[in-house]
């Protein structure tokens, strides 16, 4: 008997090779939660629009999103409550077996992102000046001076060490706040950059060092910072390690590092160990280094930023129980 097309298994091999493509996923998951614009997709994934639109479309023609027009724009959604039993079965098993992929932490970070960078528009045009206020005071004053207020927090007498600290960005802006900071880095053609840049700044001290053996002494430090450094290197454990040695009792220690993530062509061009980390993972290495009141978070990712997101911990140093170690010779003070 000839197979009739209701019982043809074209229309489920169809559905599969819909879903067999990660950014089809990824659309999915995100359209399941939220309703949103082709522009929004598109930078919340960080992908061209014209790819976006590809991918849409052919889940559309397989049933999954609806669409509606809105003036210019063209909004998607999961087609939740339209979706046949059979593919609710598949998209469940789906959404199950890729909900801890990396890339979807990212997407809901950006997301976040998305959606509130929307409520401001809803500001703009109920709130008059209240919801103008962001981009006025950027045209009116620049973005400049929020970064130069929180660094005034800083007590004058500090000195922290910028571990990882490249060609000197991070150190140069807090030298003006702070009595001195000390730079460390292992490449000699970053501190080459940063003795440039540093050129006339008295308090800053550059010094060559890796990570997990830094050329500081004991306690010697108020706050040590690492900013996109535990990714680099073998050890991360050995270098929080080395950060809660030079810092005093009281002190803080500041970590900004990759949230984790699936890129391995990123990891690779970069030179990275390690494709970042996750919040515990940081929380774990601080607390297990002798840090308290250990936090961490994924920080927004900024609209041009084209790399993984990011996360932020800190924490206080604890109370030493035992003598501080001797100064080791060549290290500074």
């Amino acid at each position: 008997m000839k197979q009739s097309p209701a019982h043809s298994p074209d229309r489920l091999l169809a559905r599969f090779s819909s879903l067999a493509d990660p950014a089809r996923l990824r659309l999915l998951h995100l359209l399941e939660q939220q309703e949103l614009a082709v522009s929004e997709l598109a930078d919340v994934l960080q992908m061209p629009q014209s790819s976006v639109s590809r991918h849409l479309k052919l889940l559309a023609g397989e049933g999954w999103l609806v669409s509606r027009g809105e003036g210019t724009a063209n909004f998607y959604r999961m087609a939740n409550g339209e979706l046949p039993e059979s593919s609710r079965r598949l998209w469940q098993l789906a959404s199950d077996e890729t909900a801890a992929w990396p890339a979807l932490a990212h997407d809901r970070l950006r997301l976040a992102r998305c959606l509130a960078g929307r409520a401001g528009d809803g500001r703009d045009f109920f709130a008059g000046v209240a919801g103008e206020w962001e981009r006025l005071r950027t045209e009116l004053y620049g973005e400049r001076f929020t970064g130069l207020a929180f660094q005034a927090l800083l007590a004058p007498e500090w000195v922290v060490a910028d571990l990882a600290c490249g060609s000197g960005a991070a150190a140069i802006a807090l030298a003006p706040w702070v009595a001195r900071v000390i730079a460390v880095d292992r490449s000699p053609e970053m501190l080459r950059a940063a003795r440039r840049r540093a050129q006339g700044i008295d308090n800053v001290v550059l010094e060559e060092g890796e990570l997990e053996r830094l050329p500081i002494a004991d306690g010697a430090c108020d706050a040590a910072l690492a900013l996109l450094a535990l990714t680099q290197i073998d050890e991360p454990r050995l270098a929080v390690r080395e950060m809660a040695r030079i810092v005093k009792p009281g002190g803080r220690a500041v970590v900004v590092d990759l949230l984790r993530h699936d890129r391995e062509d990123f990891r690779r061009q970069m030179g990275q160990k390690r494709l970042g980390f996750s919040p515990d993972d940081l929380v774990h290495l601080l607390t297990a280094a002798g840090f308290d009141a250990v936090r961490c978070a994924a920080l927004p990712p900024e609209t041009e930023a084209k790399g993984p997101a990011l996360l932020l911990a800190s924490g206080t140093r604890k109370e030493l129980r035992h003598p501080p170690l001797r100064k080791k010779k060549g290290s500074v003070r």
